[in-house]
């Protein structure tokens, strides 16, 4: 509500109404730009039909990743279950210069065991395969420097779509160099007219799917924050009447109450060890930034003055803290030291900026830009001051980092809808994330699980 405050503009958080149904993620704009890539369907020797096709999880992590475009299976030249198998030179000839396989089994206890292999189409070309290198004793051996990932795995029924997941997070690992976040979730909050307890509170894959609801409420909630051991919940509830600071464990379903002070309580914002929350209080009048300790539950206020300040947010080294303040007129970010206060503006282009976030690299500030065309998510680089607009959707507002920053995740607005949508941070990959039975806002990404 705060952002609102600011923006002038007061849209109580609202999201899909059924609870079963997941996400449908529908990509908009970068697959052509994507790189090619080979996931072949996994070879089943069970008897019954397995529950989860994991290459096709596989394969859709990679595409929303932005980073990929997965051969369709109808247009791959062959289905190899293993690197045996490959015909190097007619994947090369695609422009995939990588593949996965493997092949799918069951145990006597009805666990399933998967083996599988990321292989580089290009090494593995030089010789068809049969690559050759030094062995210990200078002596010329057959090698297979190609297979970039070679593993075996059992795993329970339950969680094959979680590993598959998994197996998505070493494979962008392996070809990026950069951690996976496909084993993440996302948090958000539900608004349904029709329901006795219209504002829930949920979370789901990061692809939306296997939603679970966490709370139910007569009354707003807003501003889902998570832990850093994705454990807790800080949330905003209106079940007084008023704004008030809750923090829930998502496994237990036990919650408290953070801070109750008069006026508004709100904004959370976990420390990156955990043990502090930066959140936003009206108590002395004008919004003001504090830091909970929530062990002994002290409470340090971070900043004075007449203005608005709102929308803390941690550095990656958690040394300081970025926020929104209209001190300067309109909502622009700055950047306090919590050692000795010194503040800085971090914001000078577009009329407005809000909503920031800090990449865990420290390498960019994540924000909503207000430009010519309206309010889009924007990313500058702290080093040089260059902003780039990355969306060009409406009204876009509470963008959310993955935790390996490599997309965010923020509400927009399509088809005059509130909808959920992901931008890759270099702006070339954009998806959607639509509802089918309501508006979808104030959107967190988990950290790694």
């Amino acid at each position: 509500m705060i952002k609102r405050i600011l923006l002038g503009l007061f849209i109580l958080l609202t999201a899909s109404q059924t609870a079963n149904a997941a996400l449908e993620l529908v990509i908009t704009e970068g697959v052509n730009s994507a790189r090619p890539i080979g996931v072949v369907p996994f070879q089943w020797t069970g008897k019954t039909a397995i529950p989860q096709d994991v290459a096709a999880v596989i394969a859709s992590d990679l595409q929303r990743s932005g980073k990929f475009s997965p051969v369709a299976t109808s247009k791959m030249p062959q289905t190899p279950y293993s690197d045996s198998e490959i015909n190097f030179s007619q994947w090369n000839s695609m422009g995939v210069d990588s593949l996965v396989t493997g092949s799918i089994s069951q145990n006597d206890k009805g666990d399933y065991i998967i083996n599988y292999q990321l292989v580089d189409i290009v090494r593995g070309q030089l010789n068809n395969g049969q690559n050759k290198a030094l062995d210990s004793d200078g002596k010329l051996v057959l090698s297979k420097d190609y297979l970039l990932l070679n593993k075996r795995a059992v795993v329970p029924a339950k969680r094959l779509r979680e590993y598959a997941h998994r197996i998505s997070d070493l494979v962008y690992e392996k070809l990026t160099g950069e951690k996976g976040a496909f084993l993440t979730r996302i948090a958000y909050v539900v608004v349904s007219s029709k329901s006795n307890y219209p504002y829930q509170l949920r979370i789901a894959d990061y692809d939306g799917y296997n939603e679970r609801l966490v709370l139910r409420s007569k009354q707003p909630l807003m501003s889902p924050a998570w832990s850093p051991d994705g454990r807790k919940l800080a949330y905003v509830s209106f079940q007084t009447g008023r704004a008030e600071l809750y923090m829930m464990d998502i496994y237990t379903g036990k919650s408290e109450v953070l801070t109750a002070f008069p006026r508004h309580n709100g904004a959370p914002e976990f420390s990156p060890d955990g043990k502090k929350l930066a959140l936003v209080l009206s108590k002395s009048g004008s919004l003001q930034v504090y830091i909970l300790d929530l062990q002994t539950r002290k409470l340090d206020r971070v900043t004075t003055g007449w203005a608005n300040n709102t929308e803390p947010f941690w550095t990656p080294d958690g040394q300081s803290l970025i926020f929104t303040s209209d001190r300067g007129g309109l909502p622009q970010i700055y950047k306090v030291n919590l050692s000795d206060q010194a503040t800085t503006r971090l914001t000078w282009q577009g009329s407005q900026n809000l909503g920031g976030q800090i990449t865990p690299d420290g390498r960019f500030l994540i924000m909503v830009n207000r430009n010519s065309n309206g309010f889009n998510i924007a990313k500058q680089d702290l080093e040089t001051g260059a902003v780039q607009v990355l969306t060009k959707t409406q009204l876009d507002e509470s963008p959310s980092l993955a935790p390996n920053g490599s997309m965010v995740i923020y509400s927009s607005m399509y088809q005059s809808r509130n909808v959920l949508s992901m931008v890759s941070i270099d702006g070339r990959f954009k998806a959607r994330l639509p509802a089918t039975n309501g508006r979808v806002k104030a959107p967190a990404w988990s950290p790694f699980l």
